[in-house]
């Protein structure tokens, strides 16, 4: 928060009411207020009251408005850099390296030189799809057109979907084929619609990997194929994963799809766990002799007697075999969901207290999460989350609605674990005159 941030309120998720910051801020703000008035008329009487002016509050504590929205479409945060909440009790995993992600609440729960440089194989896919479908629902390409099927398309090694030059497959289908097929032909042909050209379009791959923070990602072809600049992570493309699966709802479902039949070939998707675990609905392999069996696999189930929908993500990086791959993930998956909890801290746009306005049209704001708060922690180990809430102070008005006032830091075992902004959930216009001289006045006292 910076030189900016004022009072720091310690609690006990589990067991705090939200409404006990908000009374004990009412009531400081009430006998402050009696306060500043008797003050205030005692200066008003001998007539010292000065010309009307926005009076500076004491230095270090005033804090720009910030806006709780951003031009534009950012970035999530990349993934979070510590090793995980429970490393030691992760089982055992048959991969070079390996992450298992909490996609629900944005916790990385266990992991394993997760920043290893390997060959991300096919899940460079994960990629082309990004920018296909954003170059389709930004209008740039339509899902009926026929791309023209270059002779380096034609020609492509490896796992195709075998377009035929003399009748080239719609935008739609080619979508099928890279995700269902994984066909280095259709990534081809999409990222030369795109791009011009593969090189060109591996720029842009590269562009879009900066946006998304993705610092240990280079890609060199829209395929896969092995190349010395051509590397990622196994945190890297967690996080890819999830801008697919969060920015593209739409064309992720084409990810759970169990085969894919095109010019009368039927494939079969490669990710043997759609076949073998209801609750998984994605998402892409990848293999090379280089980068060995790979798998990026996600899962969403219901938390026991809750309604919380839960979503984990494993990455498996650098197994022995196709079998290999399908076991370790559906092991971290499994593992994932017995041994942590989430544990629900707010709901989305529910007050989580009220806290002081000066110079506004109301003297106390809500603020609260834009979305729910929600937290992993090992199972049966709830209580041991705990809260602090950093807000900026003093808050002046105008206050608009959604924008940030403080930051909301879970802790578990001494360890913050999540961080979330604190945002009014109300606008608060300006006072009048009278109200921000006066506000000025109990800023002097404060």
């Amino acid at each position: 928060m910076g030189p900016h941030a004022g009072r720091t309120t310690r609690f006990n998720l589990p067991e705090l009411s939200p409404r006990r910051p908000q009374v004990r801020e009412h009531r400081h703000a009430a006998s402050e207020a009696r306060v500043v008035r008797a003050l205030a008329a005692m200066i008003m009487t001998a007539g010292l009251l000065a010309a009307p002016t926005e009076a500076a509050p004491p230095r270090g504590k005033t804090a720009p408005a910030a806006s709780g929205t951003n031009a534009g479409t950012p970035a999530a945060p990349a993934i979070p850099a510590t090793q995980g909440l429970a490393p030691r009790d992760a089982p055992q995993i048959a991969a070079r390296s390996w992450l298992l992600m909490d996609v629900t609440t944005g916790q990385l729960l266990a992991a394993s030189d997760p920043d290893m440089r390997v060959e991300p194989a096919s899940l460079t896919k994960l990629m082309t799809a990004y920018l296909a479908f954003s170059a389709v629902k930004e209008k740039k390409l339509a899902t009926d057109a026929r791309p023209p099927v270059s002779p380096l398309a034609h020609k492509a090694i490896g796992s195709r979907m075998f377009v035929d030059p003399a009748n080239p497959a719609t935008v739609e289908e080619l979508l099928h084929g890279l995700i269902i097929q994984s066909g280095n032909d259709a990534a081809i042909i999409l990222a030369e619609a795109i791009g011009g050209t593969e090189e060109a379009f591996a720029q842009q791959m590269n562009r879009e990997a900066q946006r998304m923070g993705l610092t240990k990602t280079q890609f060199g072809n829209a395929s896969g194929l092995p190349g010395a600049q051509h590397y990622s992570t196994a945190r890297d493309l967690a996080t890819l994963a999830i801008r697919v699966i969060e920015d593209h709802p739409d064309y992720y479902k084409l990810y759970a799809q169990r085969d894919y039949t095109y010019n009368n070939i039927k494939q079969p998707n490669r990710n043997r766990l759609l076949f073998v675990d209801p609750t998984v609905d994605g998402m892409k392999t990848g293999h090379t002799e280089a980068a060995g069996f790979c798998l990026v696999a996600s899962s969403v189930r219901t938390a026991p007697g809750t309604d919380v929908q839960r979503r984990l993500l494993s990455v498996v990086l650098g197994t022995a075999s196709e079998a290999a791959r399908t076991i370790e993930s559906q092991k971290l998956l499994n593992y994932g969901f017995v041994s942590f909890d989430t544990v629900r801290l707010y709901a989305r746009d529910t007050a989580a207290a009220s806290y002081p306005v000066f110079k506004g049209s109301a003297d106390l704001v809500k603020a609260g999460f834009s979305g729910p708060v929600m937290v992993s922690v090992p199972r049966g180990r709830a209580q041991a989350v705990k809260g602090e809430i950093e807000r900026i102070q003093p808050l002046i008005a105008p206050v608009e609605k959604g924008q940030r006032i403080g930051t909301l830091r879970v802790q578990f075992e001494d360890k913050t674990i999540a961080e979330h902004p604190l945002i009014a959930l109300e606008a608060v216009s300006s006072a009048g005159w009278f109200g921000r001289t006066w506000d000025s006045i109990r800023l002097w006292f404060r």
